[in-house]
This record gives structure tokens, C-alpha cells and sequence, in this order.
């Protein structure tokens, strides 16, 4: 698929803007982050619980509200497995940087998880990515995914680019 084609998988949406919201904070701190992780709150409703914080929101459907951290319980996957979002919060977000690799090399990835990490980390091939996805209760999501500059700073974008990340975070928002 090429980069044109991923600009028709992303329209427009309440969601699509929040994850935008989300990746140009964490972007403009730099690389080398550690995972962050935000509620989405309905702007309204926050003004309605706060009225001094009008003239501070602008008239987005969502707030991120960038959360404290994750649980330290290891794999991103399993703090997001310990995360349960009370009824006021109509969705989440998270920002991740990894190592990717491209489809060919997969064939040779080793099995044992130090060798794995071994091999990524000296894979000619390599690319460090910033992943940001949003989901919301109603169903709705977001992922986009930034290659680390100079090779590639274009944010490719759709909303279910990467779905193991946005099934966890689907998670975190069951009932």
C-alpha cells in the first residue's frame, strides 16, 4: 500500500482530532519518551465540572487529559491490561515509540526474546516509530504512526493501523 492510499483510510473524526491533539504534544517534547497515556473527556462536560477552564479548552469534542503514568508492571500490554476508566471518561489515548521492522525481515526473527531484542536492535533495516492511537466508548479510533527523523517525519494515519494496540486500549474501556 502506498503512502497516498493511507490518506483515504483517515477521515475526518472527533477522535481523528484528539489523537492529532495527542501525537503534536508528546512530538514537541522529542524522542526517547516513555509510553504516555491519556483520558479523553467531552470538552462539555469538563467546562460544565469547571467552568474557569473555558477560556483555556477550545471547542474540540475531547480534552486528552494526560494521565500520570502507566502501571510499572513491565510490557505496555499488561499496564494497559491493569487500567479501568471510570464512567466520565469517553475515551483514552496512548503514545508509544518502537522499533519496526520491515515485512521481509520477519522470516528470520528468533523466537527467544533476548535474541529477538538483540536482533531488532542490530537490523540494518530498523525504524524507530512514534505510534499514537485513541479509541472512544462509542466504538470510534485512531492510530497514526511517525517514522523518526530525517528519514521520515510524515504522520501515516487510519484508524486501525495498529489493532493489537487498540484492542488493549478497547480494554481499558469495558464495562
Amino acid at each position: 500500500m502506498r503512502v497516498e492510499d493511507l490518506a483515504n483510510l483517515a477521515p475526518d473524526s472527533d477522535v481523528r482530532q484528539a489523537a492529532l491533539e495527542v501525537e503534536r504534544h508528546v512530538a514537541a517534547e522529542g524522542w526517547d519518551q516513555v509510553p504516555r497515556l491519556f483520558a479523553l473527556v467531552r470538552t462539555a462536560a469538563l467546562v460544565a465540572q469547571q467552568p474557569e477552564l473555558a477560556g483555556q479548552l477550545g471547542d474540540a469534542v475531547y480534552t486528552p487529559v494526560e494521565q500520570d503514568g502507566l502501571p510499572d508492571q513491565g510490557s505496555l500490554e499488561e499496564s494497559l491490561d491493569a487500567i479501568a476508566w471510570p464512567p466520565a471518561v469517553d475515551g483514552c489515548a496512548v503514545v508509544v515509540e518502537r522499533i519496526m521492522l520491515p515485512p521481509e525481515a520477519e522470516q528470520d526473527v528468533p523466537e527467544d526474546p533476548a535474541a529477538l531484542e538483540a536482533y531488532v536492535a542490530a537490523h540494518p533495516d530498523r525504524r524507530d516509530v512514534r505510534i499514537v492511537a485513541a479509541v472512544t466508548r462509542d466504538g470510534q479510533s485512531h492510530t497514526g504512526v511517525r517514522g523518526r527523523p530525517p528519514a521520515d517525519d510524515e504522520l501515516l494515519e487510519a484508524p486501525d493501523l495498529v489493532p493489537n494496540l487498540t484492542r488493549a486500549l478497547r480494554d481499558t474501556l469495558a464495562d
